[in-house]
Formats: C-alpha cells, structure tokens, sequence
C-alpha cells in the first residue's frame, strides 16, 4: 500500500476462506507502528450479497478507529480517536440486500457485475461509508475500459471498473467523495489492483496492488502499492 505521493504506507496480507454464511475475506496491512485490518462475508448464492464489514487501526497498540456494518440487521457502529478521547457513533441504515456494499465488497460486486458492465451499462448501487458517522450513499458503477498495468517487472491487462458516488449538489459543498477505481484481471476475474479513499472520504487516496515489490506505473494519477 502507498499514499498518493509513492511513499511505501504498509504491506498487505490476504486471506479469504468459505464458512457457513459465505464467503470470508480478511485483509491486513502493517506499516509505520500501525496495523489496519478489513474482513467482509459475502454470501455468494443465490446471488452475490454483502453481509458484513469491518475495519479496524490500531498504532503502537491502541485503538485508533473501528467501523462495523452488519448488512442483515442494518446496524452500523463507528468509534474513532478525536482530540485524544474516543468518540462513538451508532444507527441502523436501510440496507437493500444485492445492492449494498462497502470496502472490498465492491470488488466482489464488479466481478459479479462484470458482463453487464463491459457491455456498456452503468449500474447503480448503494454504499455504506463513515465520515465517521456511518451513512448510505447511492453510487454508480461503470467499466473504464481495458489496459495494461505494470507491476512487479510485468506487463499485466485488466479491466478498470470505477465506483462513482452521487452526491447532491448541496452537500457536494460539505462532502467530498473521491471516486473509488477497481482493476480487475482479465477471465477469469480477479483482484488486481484498487485506488481510492484509505477507509474515510476524507482520507488520503491509497492504491494496492495484486502483485509486490518495486513501485508500479501508474494507470492513473495515484500512487502504487504493496500486496494484498
């Protein structure tokens, strides 16, 4: 993982394995005295559906920030470090199942929504995100085309999906939400590569690559990463 000037921020580990409500995935990264972790369940039949989110950061031990999204019950959590007290914020959001994801969750929904997005048609989703109260936005997801990525000494093509938030005009004004993009390999779909927000829109921009080592050419302007 690194910020949007190329520096190194963390390295990443991916873990994902399958229980009985569905698809675990489990992703971490270290760096600079701080652990952050995401794990999301999906459940992948009859169709794809997000059931759960989480983040957590943690540095040099302490707890810094924790999201929670439970997409059956609708209920969303957030606590976060704020002038040196923790602050905690709750509520239950209308979730419509298939259609709302958040974090890693996107991916899994472009790979799902992959023939109908490469034929040219925009679908509209909802997400969940923290600012950090927790809230549901509408966004809209399109494919941005085939391209080459360079990562690690390879020349690698993939299919750039981009997640676009539909923000009001009026909060436009007090909110900015960066365009989240999601690079997936050619078939079969796979994670390749993700440039966006860190977990908050207001955090820095951040990109992760699928494969590790020296910094990779850019497809667009944001920095390169580590692995996830």
């Amino acid at each position: 993982m690194r910020d949007s000037s190329g520096s190194r921020m963390a390295d990443g580990n991916f873990v994902q394995w399958i229980a009985k409500d569905g698809l675990h995935v489990q992703i971490t990264y270290t760096g600079g005295g701080k652990t952050m972790e995401e794990t999301i369940v999906v459940q992948q039949r009859p169709e794809l559906a997000q059931r759960a989110w989480g983040w957590r950061e943690v540095k040099d031990g302490k707890p810094i920030r924790t999201f929670e999204m439970n997409f059956v019950s609708g209920a969303a959590t957030a606590s976060k470090v704020e002038d040196g007290e923790m602050k905690r914020w709750s509520d239950t959001l209308k979730v419509e199942q298939g259609r709302t994801f958040a974090g890693f969750g996107f991916t899994m929904a472009a790979k799902a929504l992959r023939e109908r997005l490469i034929k040219g048609e925009t679908v509209e989703l909802k997400a969940v995100g923290f600012t950090p109260s927790p809230k549901v936005v509408t966004v809209a997801m399109s494919y941005g085309g085939r391209e080459t990525l360079r990562m690690a000494g390879r020349e690698i093509p993939g299919d750039h999906f981009v997640v676009h938030p539909q923000i009001p005009a009026i909060a436009k004004l007090f909110v900015k939400v960066p365009d989240a993009h999601i690079w997936l390999t050619t078939p079969p779909a796979g994670f390749l590569r993700y440039e966006g927000a860190l977990a908050e829109p207001s955090d820095q921009l951040i990109r992760i690559d699928l494969l590790p080592g020296e910094q990779s050419e850019a497809a667009a302007p944001v920095a390169t990463s580590g692995k996830r």
